[in-house]
């Protein structure tokens, strides 16, 4: 018999999900410098590059920071799990960390890019969360500074029933265990979600686990609209390449070559990218 859980499995046991998403490249976090060197160049560019500041929201384990803190960045991490926030201030001593909910936060602090990745951002279901969470973004930026977010894309589910509802099966071993999970998505139209059951097996566990979740689902138009309402001019929007988008991120580039490597206008693929100015 399955046992149901409002928590999730993963972020409550930060070493476990680093076993089911290992990132060993750290391709997410060099996206991230490829980006805000490409777009905020005068200041990371100079020799004061130190001085530029990272806020992560929903930073997870804190390995995104650790290595961007390695590259002269200040680093500052935020999550809403407890958990996830002592494993990262364990292991990333250069950066620091916060419990904070990414919908409504007030650090007394600026930055030069706040980023957002793996579909955080969609954890704001509502309009209202949503506008809450970006005012918070501009009010914590530097007239300038950069809001770097990575996400499902809303529009690859126009038509596209690919992912959608039926099971998927995967699994991976850590601890001596293997661990398999069934994961099935579908669409909450009414409220406009991505939903998701997924039931967790362990070996030598009778009892399996259910767990769900959702994401809200953005359009690109859609995002755009809030970010100019919250003060921020976008300036790129793609869906590949990226650390989560078929293909990845491509290896080191010259910041200048990066803007032509960047997705046409179709926005078609399953993750959506977008980088914009606080103005």
């Amino acid at each position: 018999m399955s046992t149901t859980d409002s928590r999730n499995l993963l972020t409550d046991n930060p070493a476990l999900y680093e076993a089911r998403f290992p990132d060993p490249d750290h391709v997410a976090a060099r996206f991230v410098d490829d980006i805000v060197r490409t777009y905020l160049p005068a200041r990371v560019n100079s020799p004061e590059r130190h001085r530029n500041s990272i806020l992560d929201l929903g930073c997870g384990t804190g390995r995104d920071l650790g290595y961007l803190a390695d590259r002269g960045y200040r680093c500052v991490g935020l999550d809403r799990s407890e958990a996830m926030v002592s494993y990262a201030r364990l292991h990333h001593r250069s950066a620091a960390f916060a419990v904070d909910d990414l919908r409504e936060f007030s650090l007394g602090a600026y930055f030069d890019a706040i980023i957002c990745l793996d579909s955080s951002l969609l954890y704001c279901h509502t309009d209202l969360e949503l506008e809450s969470c970006l005012s918070s973004c501009r009010h914590h930026l530097r007239d300038g500074g950069l809001l770097v977010a990575e996400m499902r894309n809303g529009a690859f589910f126009l038509g596209n029933t690919e992912l959608l509802d039926h099971p998927t099966c995967s699994s991976f071993s850590w601890q001596g265990d293997t661990w398999q999970a069934e994961t099935t998505l579908w669409i909450d139209h009414a409220a406009q979600l991505l939903r998701r059951r997924r039931r967790w097996s362990v070996s030598g566990e009778s009892d399996d686990l259910l767990q769900t979740s959702a994401w809200r689902l953005l359009f690109p138009v859609e995002l755009t609209s809030h970010l100019r309402r919250a003060g921020f001019r976008v300036k790129a929007i793609f869906d590949t390449p990226g650390p989560r988008a078929e293909g990845g991120w491509p290896t080191p580039t010259h910041p200048a070559e990066l803007p032509g490597l960047l997705g046409g206008a179709s926005l078609t693929g399953d993750r959506l990218h977008v980088v914009a100015e606080a103005i």
